[in-house]
C-alpha cells in the first residue's frame, strides 16, 4: 500500500495515498475510536449543504478560483447525497466540540475536489482543507448549522410519519364507531363508552403531536453562520457573514435566518431542548397508546381480549400458539429511549460554559437519534398493527353489561342513592343491573338499550326532557 505522509504542529502522519480523509480524521479515529457509534450520516449530508453555501458565498466574493469551485461544489453535492464516503468512520461521542468531524469533512472534500480536477490526493498546495473549504468558518458556527439542518429534515420525515399514523387510528375511529364497550379510570370500570371514541381519542393525541412538530422548525431556522469561532465574525469577510445565510437558505429550500445575536447563538443550545421536549411529548403519547393497547389486548381470553392485535410472530419457545403484542412492547421500548435521549440532549445543553458548548457532539448524536427512532416508531406502529387492528365487539358488550359499572349511564333517570342501591343488590343477588333495572321497573328493555348504545355514548352529556320535547 502506497502512503502520502501529512503534517500537522503535533508532527507526521502516514496515510494512504488514495484516502480521502487526512490526518486529522486519521487522529480522532484513533482518539475516539467508534464508542457511541459512528457520526450520523444525516449530519454529514447537512454538512455537505453548510459547505456548499459557504464555498458559493466565497466564490461569489472572489476568494476561489472558479475551476477550484466547481470541483469543491461537485464533492459537496456528493457529501449531501449521501454519495460520497469519506473512507474512515469517527465516533459520534467526540471531544472538541465537533472539531473532528467539520474536519473530516473539510478533508474529504478538498481530497475529492482534488480527485476530480485530477491531482493527487494530499496535494493542499492546491485546494487546503483549511485554506478554500473552511474559509470564513469555524466548527462553531458550521457544526450546529449542520445540525439543525439536518433536525428539520428529520422532523419533516417525523411529521409524514406522524400524518399516516394519525390517518390510521381516524380510519378506525370510523370503523369502530358502532362498538359500545366499558371506559375505565385507573383500570377499573367507569362509564360506556365506543371504541370509536377510543381510538378518535388516540388520533387526535397524535394530531397535536404533529401540530407541535411544526415548532420544532421554527425553532431550529435561526442559525448562527458566520459567526465563526464566538459569534464575533472574527476572521470573516462581512459581505460573506451576511451572505452566507441567505445562500444556505437558497440551497436548503429552508425558511433559515441569521440569528440577530450571533453570541449567544453560538454558545447557547436551549432551542435544542425546546424541540428535544417537543419529541418527548410524542414519545410520551406513543407510550400511553401503546400502553392502553397492550392491556385492551391481554389474554385474549384469560384477559381483557376487547382489542385483536395482528399476530406477527410466535411469542414462545415453550408455549405453543402463544402471540405476544411485540409491535407495541417495541413501542413502549422505543418511547422510553426517546425520553432518555431527551434526558442526554439536555444535559449536553445545559453544559454550555462561557462562549461555546463543547459537548455538542453528544447533543447533535441524541437529537437526531431521537427522532429517527421515533420516525420507526410511528411507521411500523402504523403497519405493523393500527392498520389491521380490530375489536371484539360482542366481548366489548358482554364485558360491558356484566359491569355495574353501567349504573352511570341510569343516575341522571333514577339518581345517586337508588343507583347506590342498585349496584349492592347487584352485588349480593349475583344479577347484572340490566336485570335489577327491569325487575323494579326503573326503565324499559329499550331505555336500558338505548342508555347504553353508541348513539347515546356519542351524544355530549345528556338533555332535559323538556328540552328534548321542545325540539321535537
Amino acid at each position: 500500500m502506497t502512503t502520502r505522509t501529512e503534517k500537522d504542529f503535533l508532527g507526521t502522519v502516514k496515510i494512504p495515498s488514495e484516502s480521502l480523509y487526512g490526518i486529522n480524521s486519521l487522529r480522532a479515529s484513533e482518539n475516539f475510536g467508534l464508542v457511541g457509534g459512528s457520526v450520523n450520516k444525516r449530519l454529514l449530508c447537512a454538512f455537505g449543504l453548510v459547505k456548499l453555501a459557504c464555498l458559493k458565498t466565497n466564490a461569489s466574493l472572489g476568494y476561489i478560483p472558479q475551476d477550484i469551485a466547481a470541483a469543491i461544489e461537485t464533492a459537496c453535492n456528493e457529501l449531501s447525497a449521501g454519495t460520497l464516503n469519506p473512507g474512515i468512520e469517527l465516533g459520534a461521542l467526540q471531544g472538541g466540540a465537533g472539531t473532528s468531524t467539520n474536519m473530516l469533512v473539510n478533508e474529504t472534500l478538498t481530497n475529492r475536489a482534488l480527485q476530480l480536477l485530477g491531482k493527487p490526493c494530499g496535494s493542499y498546495d492546491i485546494i487546503s482543507p483549511h485554506g478554500h473549504l473552511n474559509l470564513h468558518q469555524s466548527t462553531n458556527d458550521t457544526y450546529p448549522t449542520a445540525l439543525k439542518v439536518a433536525a428539520i429534515y428529520a422532523c419533516d420525515e417525523l411529521e409524514q410519519s406522524l400524518s399516516s399514523l394519525t390517518d390510521a387510528f381516524q380510519e378506525k375511529e370510523k370503523q369502530f364507531a358502532e362498538v359500545v364497550k366499558l371506559g375505565r379510570t385507573e383500570f377499573q370500570d367507569a362509564v360506556p363508552m365506543t371504541a370509536g371514541q377510543q381510538f378518535g381519542a388516540y388520533a387526535e393525541a397524535f394530531s397535536k403531536d404533529r401540530w407541535r412538530l411544526y415548532k420544532c422548525r421554527e425553532r431550529l431556522r435561526v442559525v448562527n453562520l458566520g459567526g465563526t469561532a464566538i459569534g464575533t465574525g472574527l476572521g470573516a469577510d462581512q459581505k460573506y457573514i451576511f451572505m452566507v445565510v441567505e445562500q444556505l437558505k437558497k440551497l436548503t429550500n429552508l425558511p433559515l435566518a441569521r440569528a440577530e445575536n450571533l453570541i449567544q447563538s453560538t454558545q447557547n443550545c436551549d432551542e435544542f431542548v425546546e424541540v428535544s421536549g417537543i419529541l418527548k411529548a410524542h414519545a410520551s403519547n406513543l407510550f400511553k397508546v401503546s400502553s392502553d393497547l397492550r392491556f385492551l389486548s391481554s389474554g385474549p381470553e384469560g384477559g381483557i381480549g376487547e382489542v385483536r392485535i395482528p399476530p406477527r410472530q410466535e411469542g414462545s419457545s415453550i408455549m405453543p400458539g402463544k402471540v405476544n403484542p411485540v409491535i407495541l412492547e417495541m413501542t413502549s421500548q422505543i418511547a422510553i429511549q426517546a425520553i432518555a435521549h431527551d434526558s442526554a440532549v439536555t444535559a449536553a445543553a445545559m453544559n454550555s460554559h462561557l462562549e461555546l458548548n463543547a459537548l455538542m457532539p453528544l447533543l447533535a448524536d441524541n437529537l437526531l437519534k431521537m427522532i429517527e427512532i421515533l420516525i420507526e416508531a410511528s411507521e411500523r406502529l402504523r403497519k405493523y398493527c393500527i392498520d389491521q387492528i380490530k375489536v371484539d365487539p360482542d366481548k366489548c358488550r358482554q364485558r360491558l353489561d356484566a359491569s355495574t359499572a353501567v349504573i352511570t349511564a341510569f343516575i341522571s333517570k333514577i339518581g345517586y342513592d337508588k343507583a347506590s342501591q342498585i349496584v349492592s343488590r347487584a352485588a349480593a343477588e349475583k344479577k347484572t343491573i340490566k336485570e335489577l333495572l327491569l325487575e323494579e321497573n326503573l326503565c324499559k328493555n329499550e331505555e336500558y338499550e338505548y342508555l347504553t348504545s353508541a348513539d347515546a355514548a356519542l351524544t355530549l352529556g345528556f338533555r332535559k326532557k323538556n328540552e328534548n320535547a321542545k325540539d321535537t
